[in-house]
């Protein structure tokens, strides 16, 4: 019915009443997609363009039954906001082209001990190690792996000497995760950055089971990836601590490279390195940058963890590590560590500017590792406050992490592995003889002033 108005019959028109119903429509499947979009984001955020130019196209098709993309773990952010601020790409790629022509001329180099020796560090003793940290004369020889033949080919050995600008390192031992192919690339990026991918020979069989790489070919790229193929017979026994060989000595694996990332094969990088690198280690003037624990601050908090959660099998021997480091002068970490934010990191991200720092820090770390267990979290703070020259890092929040790349669960079962079996055997789980604070039922421990000063009980 109309209605009478000045003596007029009014009435709401046709093509009104249909913008209404288009635009509730519009409303309606906006909402929708919206709603989809956020719940089957991987960042969980709306609309994350990025300043630079992307490689839209997937570098590499995988096999359904290779499943890369299976199993990643949630992340809970706060905000869809990014923590970072990523400058434009083109201006970011001259940037670290110019540096990487000029950064030879900038930085006094290490001499590296050479020779032979039964294991691939040397196996040094405790005070011979600790005798290195202090290194202001840079014409002494330094003990830096390479001790024993590194097993690659040639082949890849000339490769890994001709990438001269960034590189991106990952390794999979033990056929433990899957490779992931990059994403966000800029359309340079490849042309610009070396992927290189470590793997053994049980990984290799696993790729070779799934027809990505063939052991009877040279095939060696899967896509941005340079697979490298690492003789694991000829390293140690402990496959996590031979994936510790090109996470710590990347500069010696590649010597012309000027800045590097290491990343865990459980993490997908979802950022170009190239602005990762600019902004997190260029901008921030920083040898090292590299995340947060997400939980820890001090280093007993982790090695007390690890020994909880059996991340390594010898509990005696990571007393011994941290009552070594105690005695040595490990302390917790206080506001007097400024600049340094934490004692402990979450070292499966690392980037590096490959310079007397950087390069000092991870061959003393190196060391430690071979002596005591591949956790590196344990050695991380002793080395840092004990090293002379100091280090400078930039210690990012866990959100920046979270932001850059995606992370995946491990393997749950190997290519070739029989039920109830394990490419590599786990050793049984060796308790130490007493409790932390205490040695033979008497007081002390040497780490009782550190748990104190943590626990915030000490008084002088």
């Amino acid at each position: 019915m109309g209605l009478h108005f000045m003596g007029k019959a009014t009435s709401t028109p046709l093509l009104f009443q249909s913008k209404l119903l288009c635009f509730s429509l519009f409303y309606l499947f906006t909402s929708l997609f919206l709603a989809l979009y956020t719940s089957l984001s991987q960042s969980q955020c709306l609309f994350r363009s990025s300043p630079y130019d992307p490689i839209q196209t997937p570098l590499f098709s995988y096999p359904r039954s290779y499943g890369e993309h299976k199993y990643a773990i949630p992340t809970h952010r706060s905000t869809c906001s990014s923590p970072v601020f990523f400058s434009d790409y083109w201006t970011v790629l001259k940037e670290i082209q110019d540096l990487c022509k000029n950064s030879s001329l900038a930085s006094p180099v290490l001499s590296y001990m050479q020779g032979r020796a039964d294991s691939f560090g040397g196996n040094f003793s405790t005070q011979k190690r600790f005798s290195y940290f202090d290194h202001d004369n840079t014409s002494v020889e330094l003990p830096c792996g390479f001790l024993k033949k590194f097993p690659i080919s040639n082949y890849d050995r000339v490769a890994m000497e001709n990438c001269k600008g960034v590189v991106v390192v990952s390794a999979i031992f033990n056929d433990h995760d899957k490779i992931r192919q990059p994403r966000g690339l800029g359309s340079k990026t490849l042309n610009n950055v070396c992927f290189f991918m470590f793997v053994d020979d049980i990984t290799l069989k696993g790729l070779d089971y799934h027809k990505l790489i063939s052991r009877k070919s040279g095939a060696n790229k899967i896509g941005a990836w340079r697979i490298v193929r690492v003789s694991s017979k000829d390293l140690y026994g402990n496959p996590a601590m031979n994936g510790v060989i090109p996470k710590y000595l990347v500069h010696r694996l590649f010597p012309n490279s000027k800045f590097s990332i290491w990343i865990d094969a459980k993490l997908q990088l979802i950022v170009d390195p190239l602005l990762l690198i600019h902004t997190l280690v260029v901008s921030e003037k920083a040898d090292i940058a590299i995340s947060k624990h997400p939980y820890y601050v001090h280093t007993m908090e982790e090695a007390m963890a690890t020994a909880r959660w059996k991340k390594w099998w010898d509990v005696d021997a990571l007393k011994t590590q941290m009552e070594t480091y105690c005695e040595m002068g490990l302390q917790p970490w206080s506001p007097k560590k400024l600049p340094y934010s934490s004692d402990v990191p979450d070292s499966a991200m690392i980037l590096r500017k490959h310079e007397l720092g950087n390069n000092l820090f991870s061959c003393l770390l190196f060391n430690e590792l071979e002596a005591f267990n591949p956790r590196d979290q344990l050695a991380f703070a002793y080395v840092r406050d004990q090293m002379r020259p100091k280090l400078k890092i930039n210690m990012f929040e866990v959100e920046v992490f979270e932001q850059v790349a995606v992370e995946y669960r491990h393997n749950l079962k190997r290519i070739g592995e029989e039920e109830g079996s394990r490419g590599h055997k786990t050793k049984r789980t060796k308790r130490a003889r007493a409790d932390l604070l205490y040695v033979n039922g008497s007081c002390c421990s040497r780490c009782q002033k550190y748990l104190l000063d943590m626990w915030g009980e000490y008084h002088d």
